[in-house]
This record gives structure tokens, sequence and C-alpha cells, in this order.
């Protein structure tokens, strides 16, 4: 923990009497909430001026609302692995899509946040995407519970609605009919049901929703709030990525399968594919509230923590990029509430802060036994004092090499081939202008290049094949070509 006496003082005894409660027979339950390519569209972060999430917005007027979290990878697996082991992708070697977490052998015995639940006894149910891969069976059905939905992203239309080039997953529009096909109703319904029963264990509830990941398919009646002819477009300027580096364009553009900004454009479809991205979002959110509902009705309210985040970043036309796979502020910024029963009020906090740092913080607020193993650190200061000093930046990579620091005014970026970026929050929340050439930023990028990892450190890159591989080695390769020449 990093924080000042004062804030100490209120964690100490916040954390006190929180595992007071847990040693005897109340303690906490936990409600830990996923929710799939999440970006900062939500109401209460504003995002986007448009979008419509009461019942997250609700959960958040109940609990600490942390404005400046991040991912540490914009990738789904990486990510994921990242929160549930608190392990620093490279430290692992889980930087893309693969391998799953037994095949990081810098993670052979490492014990998972839900395991780490399960050996305190507690009753582990989950559903949906928690883990990326193979990992949510192989890890929760020999715990506990795991909801096998096979519809997935699922259902899908005969042919696709709106992008018939791209990958199966690319595509947006009205669909299905009815929500009660979906993957989410479903869990939704599976997530209520388990709620509304009596245990004599107290419970780690995870449930993992897949929208707005794409397909950005929501029923039509989530597209009439957002009439096509009245959608806000993301801000963007020209020649935004005028000043950076081959590299680091590169990075973000080759061998990636999201359609172009410059095709969205073209064709027409990016208003459209924001008014399925809002229309994902606020059909999820009806799923969150339906969930957060249960609980608030169901005689486990008043001993439970809930834990809602988004697993990264998604871009909309930001930058002219579409998708994740970027270490600026939208592949990166997510939403991360924690509401204890301690204090069901509205705060907010601006310090930066990981998913990572969900793991310490629930072993904190359970009165678990601490594990100095993890990378991440006890939100439980900033829980206790929503001011509290914290002089921690946040570290998020996308392969070796390439890292991003975020601090409360500035994102820090550099590149393998040596490139960097620097953008003021302060004055440039778009991050529009890289000031990293401007020598009086000299100090500033020094004090936020010590949190990057040295390349002696990181581990090497595991798995094959994913998109995140291609675009990583493309990069690679075109940079290795202009040196060679």
């Amino acid at each position: 923990m990093r924080c000042s006496m004062r804030s100490k003082s209120l964690a100490v005894l916040v954390a006190g009497c929180l595992a007071a409660s847990a040693s005897g027979d109340q303690k906490p339950n936990v409600l830990f909430i996923a929710v799939d390519d999440l970006n900062d569209w939500v109401g209460t972060l504003g995002g986007h001026p448009q979008a419509q999430t009461p019942h997250i917005d609700r959960l958040a007027s109940k609990g600490t609302l942390f404005e400046n979290a991040h991912c540490q990878s914009p990738v789904c697996q990486s990510s994921r692995s990242s929160l549930m082991t608190s392990r620093f992708p490279h430290r692992t070697g889980i930087y893309f899509l693969n391998p799953d977490i037994d095949g990081s052998p810098a993670l052979e015995g490492v014990v998972t946040l839900p395991e780490r639940f399960a050996s305190e006894g507690y009753e582990v149910l989950a559903g949906g995407k928690l883990f990326h891969n193979r990992d949510n069976r192989r890890i929760f059905e020999t715990i506990g519970t795991y909801l096998d939905e096979n519809g997935g992203f699922g259902p899908f239309p005969e042919e696709k609605i709106s992008d018939p080039f791209s990958m199966k997953l690319w595509d947006w529009g009205a669909f299905p009919a009815n929500g009660e096909d979906m993957t989410d109703d479903r869990l939704a319904r599976w997530a209520v049901d388990e709620l509304q029963r009596e245990r004599e264990d107290p419970f780690f509830l995870a449930v993992g929703f897949y929208r707005p990941h794409v397909p950005m398919y929501a029923p039509q009646k989530w597209f009439d709030l957002f009439p096509s002819e009245e959608v806000l477009l993301p801000q963007v300027v020209a020649d935004d990525r005028s000043d950076l580096s081959e590299y680091a364009k590169n990075l973000t553009t080759l061998k990636h399968i999201a359609p172009t900004h410059q095709w969205m454009e073209d064709n027409g479809e990016w208003q459209h594919a924001v008014q399925a991205y809002l229309a994902s979002i606020a059909y999820v959110d009806d799923c969150v509230g339906r969930v957060l509902g249960a609980l608030e009705a169901s005689e486990h309210y008043e001993n439970t923590i809930i834990v809602l985040f988004g697993d990264h970043g998604f871009h909309l036309g930001e930058k002219e990029r579409w998708a994740k796979r970027t270490l600026w502020e939208d592949g990166l910024r997510v939403p991360l509430i924690v509401s204890t029963p301690q204090s069901r009020k509205a705060a907010r906090a601006n310090q930066p802060v990981g998913l990572i740092d969900i793991y310490p913080t629930l072993l904190d607020l359970c009165g678990f036994d601490s594990d100095d193993s993890l990378d991440g650190d006890s939100l439980v200061p900033i829980l206790a004092d929503s001011r509290a000093l914290w002089d921690r930046p946040i570290l998020s990579t996308y392969g070796p090499g390439n890292h991003s620091v975020r601090s409360e005014r500035y994102r820090y970026i550099r590149y393998k081939d040596g490139s960097e970026e620097l953008y003021d929050h302060y004055d440039d929340p778009h991050e529009w202008r890289n000031l990293a050439g401007n020598s009086a930023f000299k100090n500033t990028k020094e004090d936020l290049a010590k949190w990057i990892p040295p390349a002696s450190s990181e581990h090497e890159i595991l798995g094959e094949g994913s998109t995140g591989h291609a675009a990583y080695e493309a990069a690679l390769a075109a940079l290795e070509l202009r040196r060679a020449n």
C-alpha cells in the first residue's frame, strides 16, 4: 500500500472492521461482475454523452467509482489472466489471446483469485466469460460450479448484417428479436436464481457478461434508445497520429482484424456501429441491473461486496482506430466500481489504479492473509478515503517493449523502438498532442519511465497464432526491415 499516514489509519480501521466480521459466521460474500469490452462509455464516467447505463450508475452511487482505472493489457486473455493472478503480463509471458494460465511456467502453482476464495471455505459459483479460454471450465469446475454457456457471443443471424468482409464476430446491428435468446440474458437469469437461494457458506458469485464485445448485437428496442440520426460520433482530429513513430502506427494497424476507420467512413457505417455499441451497453446494463436488483432484494445484500469492471477499453474511431490493442486511454481505461457493506455511498477516486489491484483488495476486505507475491496493491486506503495520497502510477503492456504508465495527470508510452508519447490529461483528455519531444517535460518522462520494467526482466512471448501475436510480429518485422535498410 502507498498512502498517507491519515489514510493508513482509516484503512486499518476499515480493514479491521471487515476482518472482524469475516472472523465469525458472517464472512462477506462477493458478487464479481465482468463486462466484456466495456470502455468508459458509462453514464457516470462520461465517456460518451449519450451512454445510458442507469444500473451501473446506481451501483456507482452506492460505492467507490475509480475514475482513473486501467487494464494491464488491452487484450482479453492477457488482461483477465493478469487480473485473476495479480501478475503483470511482462512477468508471465501471457501478452495476447493465448496460452491459458497453465501454459505459463511463471504461473505454476499460483493460486488464482477464485481458487483463493475456495481455499477460504467459500462456495464458488461462476457463469459466462471470466477467464478467457478453457480456464473457465478448468478452474471453476474444479473448485465449484460453472454455468457452461455454449451460446457465448451468439446467437448469430444467418447472414452478417453490416460487415461482410471481416471475421464472424466483427458485425453489428439489431438482432435477435428477443433478448431472452441471448447468452447474457440467460446469465442474468441464472445469477438471479442463485442470489435468491439460502446458503450456509459465504459465496463468491462471478458473472461474466459478453456484451458489448463484438458482434454488437442487441434487440431492436435497445437501438431505439439511440435514433441513428441523433447518434454523436467520438471526437476525432485530422492527422491525430502524425506525431507518432512509424512503429507506433504499425503496432496499431498492421494485421489487425477490425475494419479500418477509412472503411467505416467510406461505407457509412461509423454512426451505425457507434449506435450498436451504445445499444449493446444499454442492453448489458439492463442485465447487470437485474442481478443487482436480485442481490438488493435478497438476504445477502447487507453482507456482500460488489465489484464491477470492464476488462479493457475499446476504440470506436478515436485516433482513427477500432477495437482494442492500443496503449492509449481509449484502449486501456475501464470502469471499476467497488461497493462494500460498510459504505454504500457514492465516492469518486482519481488515483491511477489497475485491475491488477482487485485481487489484493478483496483479500484485504475479506480479512484474509495478504499475499506478498501479488503485483497489485490493496485499494482499501482509497475505499476508506477517496482522497488518499497514492504515489504509484499504473503500468499497462502490449507485448514486450511496449508499455504505458498512467499517473493522475499524465500518460507516458514507450515503445520497443524507443519512441515515446506523453499526454497531459489536464489539458488534453483525448491525447491529441504528443509532448514527448518537449524538453519542458523531461523530468516528467524520467519519473514515469522509472516504472517501466527493464527489457532484461520481460518474459518472452508465450503462445502463438492469435491476432495479437500477428500484429506484434508484423510491427516488429517492419521495424527490423527499416533498421536493416
